[in-house]
């Protein structure tokens, strides 16, 4: 298909633009990935979901799109002064890289639980060391950094007064700017002023994760690693950079800051954040219980919910608001999620079984209409509210034929042969929805949702915890899916 013109809202200029490739039909994307000391909590789910929808869109639209997502697994991430993978490792007695592997394994099943396309190029921090020192290497050069006992911070006040760009992102005066970096606490009498921040750390002997530079036996900074990734895969200038809103500052200004540095060049033309995603209208938090798992709600074990919800019931809902909106997640917004699931999926099954007439064409028009309508919402922003809308339209149209309050004889043949390719690609391709009514179909989605499932289920019974491991077999049955228990392990199949 021809390419439509595709508007975003861009961050750095805080205006919505229409997008101009540097290279025509092709898209460079870059995104901010997790780190992976613990399991991929709720808020990065709506994240990745909501830059799956980019690409999914990007693609549709007929750009061919090389998009990098990256995995931070460089432990650089204190917690009370410890590095939060390395004190994995030490609780738990085990390799930092082992603590990696498994959130990274961890975090790969839930990506396709919930149905995400992997990304073109995946690349690992740790796999960058080199690229990252030689960075460091170009800011000192230019001189934009400076060393102090073998850490080497980024002179944020000369970088200002010289390039007159750093705080364009987050739109933070540098006047005004505090230390929020991820700096280990006795440093900051090492800089030269408190909103410079480390591009190069020397570790602490009992640090476990550390390479030798030419400064010290240390590690990269936490924003170093996208700014040495993103260029190295997608150029000097690329088209898109995203991430979560909260990335904004200081992560993806400090990264503005290191790539101008070290080359003089802006690194992405168009800046893309989402929004938070609440719950019953407050931040979640562990602290005061207001808080819930993938997990949790796959299974119902939560006082937050009613009932267990499917991947794509908790996809749909997310879709239902704009990525750049809070998302505020309740059961009652679940519960009207699933019930317009089954029935945009529903219509889906109909859709399907309707034969061609030979029809007049009096609907034919707002049928087109409603099918460009869709494409011109997403085109618009990714804007999924307003194209699942569209759906919704086309679904009391699809129901009506159905019902019979309207003739399939009013549609003609190409119309309709367009409508039942057209509408389960935008559900599929595009929205990323598995098209099985309630998401209970026997798809990947699905069998990776009830792998994690039966191995909670199975760690419930094993700690002898059997009303826990009686709630998800219940949740499950009222789901009408049965769980057996035998001698070569569990199953499950559809009733």
């Amino acid at each position: 298909m021809d390419i439509k013109e595709l508007k975003l809202y861009n961050s750095l200029s805080k205006e919505k633009e229409t997008f101009k490739p540097l290279e025509e039909g092709f898209v460079g994307m870059y995104v901010c990935g997790p780190t992976v000391y613990s399991d991929v909590h709720l808020g990065n789910v709506r994240t990745f979901i909501s830059f799956d929808i980019m690409y999914r869109t990007l693609l549709y639209l007929g750009y061919k799109v090389r998009y990098v997502r990256n995995i931070t697994d460089v432990g650089h991430l204190l917690d009370d002064g410890e590095d939060r993978i390395s004190k994995g490792a030490r609780l738990h007695k085990l390799e930092p890289m082992e603590v990696v592997q498994k959130y990274t394994n961890g975090f790969h099943d839930m990506m396709r639980i919930f149905n995400n396309k992997p990304p073109s190029i995946e690349p690992r921090a740790t796999q960058h060391i080199l690229e990252q020192i030689e960075m460091v290497q170009a800011i000192l050069d230019n001189g934009f950094a400076y060393e102090r006992n073998g850490s080497v911070y980024f002179d944020t006040l000369k970088f200002h007064e010289e390039k007159k760009c750093y705080g364009n992102l987050s739109g933070r005066i540098i006047e005004d700017l505090v230390s929020e970096s991820r700096d280990n606490l006795k440093n900051q009498s090492e800089k030269k002023h408190p909103s410079d921040f480390a591009i190069w750390m020397k570790a602490a002997p009992e640090h476990l994760m550390k390479w030798n530079s030419p400064w010290s036996e240390g590690f990269p900074g936490w924003h170093l690693e996208c700014s040495v990734m993103s260029t190295k895969y997608l150029g000097e200038t690329f088209d898109i950079h995203g991430g979560g809103n909260d990335l904004k500052f200081p992560h993806h200004e400090n990264e503005v800051a290191q790539n101008v540095g070290a080359c003089g060049c802006q690194p992405a033309n168009y800046w893309l954040h989402t929004n938070m995603l609440l719950m019953n209208g407050r931040k979640m938090s562990k602290s005061d219980g207001n808080t819930i798992t993938p997990q949790q709600l796959f299974t119902g074990d939560s006082p937050h919910i009613t009932k267990a919800y499917s991947p794509m019931v908790i996809r749909f809902f997310i879709l239902q608001s704009h990525y750049s909106s809070t998302n505020d997640l309740t059961n009652e917004g679940l519960l009207a999620a699933e019930k317009g699931y089954k029935r945009i999926t529903e219509a889906a099954k109909t859709l399907e079984g309707l034969k061609a007439s030979g029809g007049s064409g009096e609907l034919d028009q707002e049928i087109n209409t409603a099918l460009d309508q869709f494409v011109t919402e997403m085109s618009d922003d990714f804007n999924t509210p307003r194209a699942i809308a569209v759906l919704f339209d086309l679904v009391t149209k699809i129901n009506s034929i159905k019902e019979g309050h309207l003739d399939i004889k009013q549609i003609s043949d190409a119309t309709l042969a367009r409508l039942q390719s057209a509408y389960p690609s935008y559900l599929n391709e595009v929205l990323g929805l598995e098209l099985e009514a309630g998401g209970a179909g026997n798809n990947g989605a699905m069998e990776h949702a009830m792998q994690l499932i039966l191995e909670l289920r199975a760690d419930a019974r094993a700690d002898k915890n059997w009303a826990v491991a009686d709630k998800i077999r219940d949740a499950l049955s009222a789901a009408d899916i049965t769980v057996k228990d035998g001698k070569e392990g569990t199953s499950w199949s559809l009733n």
